[in-house]
C-alpha cells in the first residue's frame, strides 16, 4: 500500500523542523540575551494558566504570540487586545488580528509593548537633567498552513525596537512553530523555537543575543469531564543552573529539571465560560530565592464567551513588589 503525499509532505515538513530546531546556535546555551521582555504573556488565559502555553486550542488571536500554529484555529478577522501590569510604574500590552487565507492558510499581525515610565536622569553630582523614558516594542507578522487533517505549521518575524533614555537597539527574529491536534479526543502537542534572530543595531559597541527558547507542550482533556490540563516544557536547550538563576543557592539535580515545567488546569462547565489555573516552576523558585513564598509561582483568571466577545481576567505576580493583573477582550468582526 502506498503513503498517503499528504502525510508524507507533513512528515518531511516535521523533520526540517525539528532539524532546525536541534542545530540552533551554539549560543543558545550560553548566558546573556537581550529583548527579554519577549517572553512576557501576551494573553489573560496564559498568563492564567502559569505564563506558558503553546498548545493551547481556543479562538484567541493572542494566543498566536507563543506559538503561531495555533493561528489556524482563530476566526476570520478576529481582534484581539490585551493589557497587563507589571512592575511598579510598567504596564505591558499587545494586540492582535487575523485573517483566513484560502482553505489552509491564516495570516495576522501583532504588536507588543512594555512601557516602564519616566524616570529622573541626573549626573553623577545629582544634578538631574530631566525625566529619561525607557520603552519596548515588538511587531509581528504571523503565518500559519494546515499541512493535513491534524498538523499545522506556522511562522512569526519579528521586528524588536528598545530605547532606554538616549539608547536604542533594534532586533529581528523569526518564531518556528507546530502543532498536532486530536479533535476527536480533543488533544493538542506543539513546539516552538522563539526568537531565533538577532541585534541588527546594539545598544552600545557589543552585540548582545536575543533570548532563544525551544518549547514542548500539550494541552488534553479529561475524558467527558469538563477539564483541560497542559504541561509545556521551556528553556530544553539550556540545562545549567547558573544560566537562569541570579540567586545566592544554585538549583540542582530535580530543582533544575522542575524549573523547565509550567502546568495548567481549566475547568470549562460550559462553552461560555472558564477557570484556570497555573503553577510555573521556575517562577516559584526565582520568588522564594528572592525572600517572597506567598503565592509564589501561582496564578488564577477566568473567562466569558457570548456571543463571539471573549473576555479574560487573569492574576499572578512576576515581582516581590507587586502583583499582575491581565485582561484580554476578543471580538470577532
Amino acid at each position: 500500500m502506498g503513503a498517503n503525499p499528504k502525510n508524507m509532505k507533513a512528515v518531511r515538513t516535521i523533520v526540517v523542523w525539528c532539524s532546525l530546531c536541534l542545530t540552533a546556535p551554539a549560543w543558545a546555551q550560553e548566558s546573556g540575551s537581550v529583548f527579554n521582555f519577549l517572553k512576557l504573556p501576551t494573553s489573560a488565559h496564559t498568563t492564567a494558566l502559569g505564563g506558558k502555553n503553546i498548545s493551547l486550542i481556543e479562538d484567541d488571536p493572542s494566543l498566536t504570540f507563543q506559538n503561531p500554529a495555533l493561528l489556524a484555529s482563530v476566526s476570520d478577522n478576529s481582534l484581539n487586545l490585551n493589557f497587563m501590569t507589571y512592575l511598579r510604574g510598567a504596564k505591558t500590552g499587545s494586540a492582535a488580528f487575523s485573517r483566513v487565507a484560502g482553505k489552509r492558510g491564516t495570516w495576522g499581525t501583532g504588536v507588543q509593548f512594555v512601557g516602564y515610565g519616566a524616570m529622573k536622569e541626573t549626573l553623577a553630582t545629582g544634578e538631574e537633567l530631566g525625566d529619561a523614558r525607557a520603552l519596548d516594542m515588538g511587531l509581528s507578522g504571523m503565518y500559519s498552513y494546515s499541512l493535513s487533517d491534524h498538523w499545522v505549521g506556522g511562522a512569526t518575524g519579528k521586528f524588536i525596537y528598545s530605547r532606554y533614555a538616549d539608547y536604542t537597539s533594534v532586533g529581528l527574529a523569526v518564531d518556528l512553530g507546530l502543532n498536532y491536534y486530536d479533535d476527536e479526543h480533543d488533544f493538542s502537542l506543539s513546539a516552538v523555537a522563539a526568537n531565533l534572530g538577532g541585534q541588527v543595531k546594539a545598544f552600545g559597541d557589543k552585540h548582545e543575543r536575543l533570548p532563544f527558547d525551544l518549547q514542548v507542550g500539550f494541552s488534553k482533556s479529561l475524558g467527558h469531564a469538563p477539564i483541560r490540563f497542559s504541561l509545556t516544557l521551556v528553556d530544553l536547550t539550556r540545562w545549567n543552573g547558573k544560566y537562569y538563576y541570579h540567586v545566592s543557592k544554585e538549583p540542582k539535580g530535580s530543582s533544575i529539571l522542575m524549573n523547565h515545567f509550567c502546568f495548567g488546569v481549566d475547568i470549562i462547565p460550559t462553552q461560555q465560560f472558564y477557570i484556570a489555573a497555573g503553577y510555573n516552576f521556575r517562577r516559584a523558585y526565582e520568588m522564594k530565592a528572592a525572600g517572597s513564598s506567598h503565592a509564589a509561582g501561582l496564578s488564577v483568571g477566568a473567562g466569558l464567551n457570548i456571543k463571539g466577545f471573549k473576555f479574560g481576567l487573569a492574576y499572578a505576580k512576576y515581582h516581590v513588589s507587586s502583583p499582575t493583573l491581565s485582561v484580554s477582550a476578543s471580538y470577532s468582526l
